[in-house]
């Protein structure tokens, strides 16, 4: 390892807390961390391992969102039903219904050499038979730092492809899926992609497998995916995440995100807020500091509040107070705002719809 890697390493453990074991940076967060390439504050955090949703409690301001222990448990479920038997039903789903398969003992001392193990059961995957790796461990260079990638399984076809694939537990009802959840699932597994990409380019195909329960019983079934939009999308976004020493090198000396007992809040929300962030309305559902961020941007009548587009429409107009001056002061002469000619249009717009509803406002 470098002199650089390792006294990077040094630096988010300090950042993390001395005592704190790292939090995994797993395929969803960096999918979201992609969506939203300009937060720092996530980068950071999340590439020093520090547990997000327990910084937000300790702020006051805990992430409302999450999987519960039942759904969980069903999809750990529904996953061990998909690997039974040296994983018949993925063959089957993969089109080898009734073929034998290697799945290599991937086990290791820590991610490294799990990463490693990887590595050498993809390699010596043998021509002309199936293998298939359960639960390998990928590593992906993101921003300056390593980032171990853990996909449900990934098939080395006899022809050589690999083929990531992922097992949900939500169903797909009459030859469909809810839209959302399998853009989310899509996203997850083009980081995958990249991952396996990063070992060797043109390797792995972009359409993945998508394993769900069929209709309302536990009976696997399977939709192809096709990812490369996703693919490109984030590694175009990933190529511009600030690096993580550059956003560490900022910071005031002495920063730690430390959850230590006894620690004052207000040192905690000094550190997070050293760190600047990009806040916008779809990082409720993704981010555990959203709320936190929210209420910043709220206090600070920021647009960021009110969402990336219609920020990107304000242009140089960066608070509501601004947003509503511009709307209500007409012009002083001289060329116009287009920005501001247009917020009083829509706002007298808006007054005509109220009278001709009889609303007084």
């Amino acid at each position: 390892m470098s002199t650089k890697h390792h006294s990077l390493r040094e630096r988010l453990a300090a950042l993390r807390g001395p005592d704190t074991a790292p939090r995994p940076l797993d395929a969803r967060a960096l999918a979201a961390l992609a969506a939203n390439p300009g937060c720092r504050r996530r980068a950071l955090l999340d590439a020093a391992g520090v547990d997000k949703g327990a910084v937000a409690e300790a702020l006051g301001a805990p992430a409302r969102f999450g999987q519960s222990r039942f759904a969980f448990s069903r999809g750990h479920a529904f996953e061990a039903r998909v690997k039974a038997g040296r994983c018949a039903e993925l063959l089957r789903l993969l089109g080898a219904e009734g073929a034998h398969a290697e799945v290599p003992d991937l086990g290791a001392a820590g991610p490294e050499g799990r990463a490693a193990r990887t590595r050498i059961a993809l390699a010596e995957a043998a021509p002309g038979s199936w293998t298939l790796l359960d639960h390998p461990l990928l590593a992906l260079e993101v921003a300056g730092s390593t980032v171990f990638l853990e996909p449900d399984a990934v098939a080395v076809a006899p022809d050589g492809a690999w083929t990531v694939a992922e097992i949900k537990s939500f169903p797909i009802l009459d030859g469909g899926a809810d839209a959302m959840k399998v853009g989310a699932a899509a996203r997850q597994a083009a980081v995958y992609v990249l991952a396996l990409d990063a070992l060797q380019p043109g390797r792995t195909r972009t359409d993945v497998l998508l394993v769900c329960p069929k209709d309302f019983s536990n009976l696997p079934t399977a939709e192809w995916v096709d990812v490369r939009k996703q693919v490109a999308v984030t590694r175009r976004q990933l190529t511009r995440l600030t690096r993580i020493e550059e956003i560490a090198a900022a910071l005031p000396e002495g920063t730690t995100f430390d959850l230590a007992p006894g620690r004052p809040p207000a040192a905690l929300t000094a550190a997070v807020e050293s760190v600047p962030a990009a806040y916008a309305p779809e990082c409720l559902a993704s981010c555990e500091l959203a709320f936190h961020c929210r209420d910043r941007a709220r206090a600070a009548d920021s647009v960021d509040a009110l969402g990336r587009g219609l920020r990107a429409d304000l242009g140089g107009l960066t608070t509501v107070s601004a947003v509503l001056t511009a709307a209500a002061v007409p012009p002083s002469g001289g060329d116009d705002d287009p920005t501001a000619a247009a917020l009083r249009r829509a706002a007298s717009l808006r007054a005509e719809a109220l009278r001709a509803c009889g609303d007084p406002r």
